[in-house]
This record gives structure tokens, sequence and C-alpha cells, in this order.
């Protein structure tokens, strides 16, 4: 028996209409279309589905039965042609994502939120660490992308996509002795205890390496924190510690009572986006997610625009 699955279809909408005409109307064919396909469907399973009258078409009592089953396994057979059509555009699986403990709430979230709106049967599985952590669990194949400050220099294997600029400052708190100098230099830092991350952290060594091109001495890390130091910031305000703070956080309540050290080898500017393996394809729903991110990046860049021209 080799059935049709639109002759079932025309089938099941007369079943439901009780009339070919506003069957094939909604079906979208002609009437003799319609009824051709009925026929060869009765014609396979040998026996009549409709008693035809005056006031339309009814089921047989076997077609009654065969209609109940059939329109059963159609559901099914609908949800397992979506299933497989969203495996392949990526509204099912697993996006393994990365990000930077900073960027977390500020990107990732609002992406993710609509990617899950998008992608209801999408699982999303999160690293939430600091960037070297990130790029090497990324280059290890561990992770489809990350979201972090991009290396001044990345390794051959990755590539990346800005997505906004978050410079990094040196800051200390309000009233602290070094704002009180007149020309606040990077050499008055010599003698400063600092609260930085690890030494493989790509904000410590960039600090290591500013004062090394002034011919500095290494800072003395007093407190060395496996994360950013943002959540720390009371401890920063109360006392003489100098700390690392990315120029959002400092914006935030974590800035509260911290003031930047305002000379300009003091700050420390870097881009924040995507990084992503070469010549790696990407799964759809990191396409997706990179997608959505771009897109909030030109909205934000249109609102910057509109503000700058009103002078808001």
């Amino acid at each position: 028996m080799a059935l049709r699955l639109d002759d079932v279809d025309y089938f099941l909408a007369v079943a439901e209409y009780g009339q070919v005409r506003r069957a094939a109307a909604a079906l979208g064919l002609s009437q003799p279309a319609l009824t051709k396909g009925l026929q060869r469907l009765e014609k396979e399973l040998g026996f009549p589905l409709f008693e035809r009258g005056s006031r339309g078409m009814t089921l047989t009592p076997v077609a009654e039965q065969f209609r109940q089953r059939t329109k059963t396994l159609r559901a099914s057979l609908a949800d397992a042609i979506k299933e497989a059509a969203d495996l392949h555009l990526g509204a099912m699986g697993t996006l393994r994502a990365g990000v930077s403990p900073l960027y977390a709430e500020r990107l990732f979230v609002p992406a993710v939120l609509q990617l899950h709106q998008q992608r209801p049967a999408a699982r999303v599985r999160l690293m939430i660490n600091l960037n070297d952590a990130l790029l090497a669990a990324l280059r290890l194949g561990d992770l489809d992308l990350s979201i972090n400050a991009i290396p001044k220099v990345l390794p051959d294997d990755l590539q990346a996509l800005p997505l906004m600029s978050d410079d990094l400052c040196m800051v200390v708190r309000e009233g602290h002795p070094l704002l009180s100098r007149r020309h606040l230099r990077l050499s008055d830092l010599v003698d400063a205890q600092w609260i930085l991350p690890g030494a493989a952290v790509a904000s410590r060594r960039g600090v290591e390496a500013r004062l090394a091109e002034a011919g500095l001495p290494p800072p003395y890390v007093a407190i060395e924190v496996s994360n950013t130091t943002a959540p720390l910031s009371r401890l920063i305000a109360q006392s003489d510690l100098v700390a690392l703070m990315s120029e959002a956080s400092l914006a935030g309540p974590n800035g509260q009572g911290l003031a930047p050290l305002p000379f300009a080898e003091a700050r420390l500017s870097r881009a924040i986006g995507v990084v992503t393996r070469k010549h790696h394809p990407l799964p759809p729903l990191a396409v997706r997610l990179i997608e959505i991110l771009q897109k909030g990046k030109a909205q934000s860049s249109s609102r910057k625009t509109i503000a700058s021209r009103t002078g808001a």
C-alpha cells in the first residue's frame, strides 16, 4: 500500500469541513483535484470513506476510526518535521558560550533572552570567567564563542568581532593622597599597593606593561583576586589600594566613592566583543546570538547618535 501524504491531508480536510468545496477552498485546491485525491485514497484503502448526501459528506463508521488514528499520526509527523527543521536551523541543540563577569548582565543577558524567545527549545551552557580561562576553553573547542575584552594580540587561531569599547581605569578612593598631587604621573605609583587579578590575566599584564614602558618596577600586589575587582569596590573605597576598574563599572553602583587617576597613562584602552575560532563553522545558535549582539550594537550606536544631536 502506497498512500500519498497529500491525499491523507485532503481526507482530513473534507472530514473537518464536511464539504469538498469548503475543504478545497481551505487548502487552496480545485474541487476536481481534491476529489481525485479522495478517490485515490479510497482505492488504496479498499473501502469508502464518505457517505455523500444532499447536506454534504459524512464519514462512514470505519472512516471515523481511520480519521482519529490518522489525525494523531499526522500531527506526530508534523511535529517530527518541525523538530528536524528546528535542529537544522539551530532552534534546538546546545550553545556553549563564555562571558566575562563584567559583560554577563550588560551584553549576554539581553541577547540570550531574545535567543530564548526565538528558539525556546535551545539549551545554553554558560561559562563565566576571566579572559585567560575563556580564551583557553575556546581554543580547546569547549566553547563556541566568548564575549570578553579582545586581546591586543589575538592568537592566530582566533578571530574577533568588536561590539563596544570599555577602557580600564586605574582607580582609587575619593580623597586618596595621590589625587592631591598637582602633576600626578605614573612614577608616583611606585610605592602604591594594588589589588589586581592573577598574573595570567590580560588586565594585570596591561598594568605591568604600562609600568615597564615607563622604566618602573612591576606593581606591588597586596591583594590578588581570581576575578574582577568590581565586587570589592568597598575595599578599595576604604583603603589606599590602587585598582583597575572598567569605565562601565566605574559609572555604575560599584564606582561609588571611587575616582579614576587623572592622567593619560592611567587608562588602558580596549575593545569588547565576540571571539570565535578561525576556520571552524559556527553552529546556527551561535550565529543567531552573534546576529542579536550586532543588532543590539547598532541600536545602541543609533541611540547615542540621536542623543548627541539633541543634546540629551
